[in-house]
């Protein structure tokens, strides 16, 4: 046991070489897009609408697709108020408000372990950066889950609770609904990879202890 607990705290005492701290660096940066580009799509089809609805996620904000005659955020709002679903309106979100500053912490965070090099520090990221990515998409499919069980009663047109799909497709009514991330999420994902790469590749280090 003695033995693990050295090998355990010599790991978390290495020093992060040039290479990891560059890792970390180029995560963090990667990080900027989630502020720029969705992080979700979903899209509705039905005979009435063969192109789609189209609903866009980012870190901050809604926002429907856009054409010359149609906003798709108000036709699906529309849509819900038929079914009893409660509109979908940015201040029901409260996760717009904080996740664009964890994911600013989390850059700052990055910037400071890259600067300190030490694997503590980074192991320390690594975990945080999980639980966040975990609890949101917990939130978001308890988000789901909440639109498509709280309906109104005195709606006009009657359908049993749902949950609308957080990935991959579902059939909701006459709408085939396809649910994926979008291109933040992606840039998002490739901030923990980098962080798992810097830490195998310092972690030599403390094997050759």
């Amino acid at each position: 046991m003695q033995r693990y607990l050295e090998k355990a705290t010599s790991f978390f005492e290495t020093p992060i070489d040039l290479r990891s701290r560059g890792l970390i660096v180029l995560g963090a940066l990667l990080l900027l897009p989630t502020f720029i580009f969705p992080l979700w799509n979903m899209t509705l089809y039905s005979n009435q609408f063969p192109d789609g609805l189209a609903l866009n996620i980012y870190s901050s904000k809604l926002e429907g697709g856009k054409t010359l005659n149609r906003d798709d955020l108000k036709e699906i709002n529309a849509l819900n108020h038929y079914i009893g679903m409660r509109a979908l309106k940015e201040d029901d979100f409260t996760e717009f408000k904080w996740i664009p500053f964890v994911i600013g912490g989390v850059m700052l965070l990055a910037l400071r372990v890259a600067v300190l090099g030490e694997m503590s520090k980074l192991i320390d990221l690594v975990v945080l950066f999980t639980y966040f990515g975990l609890f949101s998409l917990w939130t978001f499919y308890h988000k789901l889950y909440l639109y498509g069980h709280e309906l109104d009663s005195t709606a006009a047109v009657k359908v049993p609770p749902f949950t609308p799909p957080l990935i991959g497709h579902n059939t909701l009514a006459n709408f085939e609904v396809y649910s994926y991330p979008d291109s933040g999420s992606y840039f998002m994902a490739a901030f923990p990879v980098l962080l798992i790469a810097a830490v195998w590749l310092s972690r030599r280090t403390s094997f050759k202890k």
